[in-house]
């Protein structure tokens, strides 16, 4: 007989929960199961993107590649004039068309026009002074005259009175010869008189007349300066304002332009007006593309600061001694400074522009091309992933020659023909990789 204390072990009418536990848990190990197997699945048809490209017909270039700066053929340097004390009061804004007479720099004329009211009345006092010297001279040549003639006809006089000698005592003859030496001699200390005073006025005439010189190419200068107190445009164009070598620019910064208000020395270059309708392109080539150009190469151009637009220029002139550049290193690098002068120009073209430039060695024109990534190498050979639906199937081909970017296929391909940038298998691990 079953004790009261003792219960069963397993309630009539309810399930065991171990057992429970246990179908639960394998009924989730299935679900994940299936759910991994199906993934897996899912993943091995994924389809892989491969980058492609098509064969097609087109001009294949060898080139040399470079960077440049767009500058003037012909610039005109607008330099401050030889005038002592000059102060910039107007000043043509940076970057603004100017025509030919257009004022670009103006100077403050005020010391200029003191100076010409100041010579002018110097030149006017020393006239004065002439005009009043002459008449004082006048005056004195007429006085010198009366006393020349007084001196003539005493001695006349003397002569007529001389000549009486015969009817005279022997005495009163004698003194009449004597008066008559006296009379002459009295006439040539009034001609002598006369030559020095008119010594004289020469001398102070010359003395005045240089002064009156001086002070005439004083005033002449001084309207020189203030006539240079304007400088205007000689050529149209853009006006580019040079920096101001002697201001006080901040430390690590590069040296201000001139600015309105800025005193200038004789001679400094305060802007310049660049020529636009003759510009080219101011290149740097490395020593190894030295030996593949020659002058009369086309260059193609295409400037930073206009994307939309392509430039065409011819090389003109490459330097036959290299430049070095220091760049930090022990070794300097060495380039070849060259230019290529613009066949077509814009409006929108301004010097100082930066700029990349392609110059053509090598020009093949109608041959078909493919890109460089697309030749794969397959048992030393050339070949190519070529594009047939949803696959690939590789394809040997026959090839020319090759730059950078392009090799030309002369057989095994055609126009039109998409072949693959990067080997499909190597892609799809990379797939499976990142999965």
């Amino acid at each position: 007989m079953a004790s009261k204390d003792k219960r069963p072990s397993q309630r009539l009418g309810k399930s065991n929960p171990r057992r429970m536990k246990i179908i639960t848990w394998t009924v989730a190990l299935l679900l994940c199961g299936g759910g991994v197997f199906a993934a897996y699945r899912i993943a091995g048809t994924t389809e892989v993107e491969v980058p492609v490209a098509r064969a097609r017909k087109g001009d294949f270039i060898v080139s040399v590649r470079t960077r440049g700066d767009i500058k003037s053929a012909r610039s005109v340097v607008l330099k401050a004039p030889r005038v002592p004390g000059l102060r910039i009061v107007h000043l043509a804004d940076p970057g603004r068309p100017v025509k030919q007479g257009d004022v670009v720099v103006e100077f403050d004329g005020s010391q200029q026009e003191q100076n010409v009211l100041s010579r002018t009345t110097n030149v006017r006092a020393v006239e004065g002074q002439i005009t009043q010297m002459k008449a004082s001279q006048r005056m004195d040549d007429e006085d010198d005259a009366m006393s020349k003639m007084s001196s003539e006809y005493d001695l006349e006089r003397s002569k007529l009175d001389a000549s009486k000698a015969e009817v005279l005592s022997a005495i009163e003859g004698e003194k009449n010869r004597i008066m008559v030496g006296v009379a002459d001699g009295a006439l040539q200390t009034v001609k002598a008189s006369i030559n020095a005073h008119q010594v004289g006025h020469e001398a102070d005439l010359g003395r005045v007349g240089q002064s009156r010189d001086k002070a005439v190419r004083d005033l002449e200068q001084a309207k020189d300066y203030l006539g240079q107190m304007q400088i205007k445009a000689p050529i149209g164009g853009i006006v580019n304002i040079l920096p101001n070598f002697r201001a006080q620019g901040s430390f690590g910064q590069s040296t201000p332009p001139f600015k309105e208000g800025d005193n200038v020395w004789t001679g400094a270059e305060i802007c310049e007006i660049p020529d636009l309708s003759q510009m080219y392109v101011d290149l740097k080539l490395e020593e190894v593309d030295r030996g593949k150009l020659k002058l009369g190469q086309q260059v193609k151009i295409r400037v930073d600061a206009i994307p939309d637009k392509e430039f065409v220029a011819e090389l003109d002139w490459i330097s036959p001694i290299a430049a070095l550049v220091f760049k930090g290193g022990a070794t300097p690098e060495k380039t070849f400074p060259a230019r290529a002068t613009l066949k077509n120009l814009d409006d929108r073209l301004r010097p100082g522009m930066s700029s990349t430039s392609e110059i053509i060695i090598q020009r093949e024109p109608g041959v078909l091309l493919i890109p460089s990534r697309a030749s794969f190498a397959k048992n030393g050979k050339p070949a190519v992933y070529l594009q047939t639906g949803k696959a690939f199937q590789t394809r040997q081909i026959e090839i020319g020659e090759q730059n950078d970017e392009d090799v030309i296929v002369t057989g095994g391909l055609k126009d039109g023909d998409v072949v693959a940038l990067e080997n499909p298998a190597e892609a799809i691990k990379k797939a499976k990789k990142k999965m």
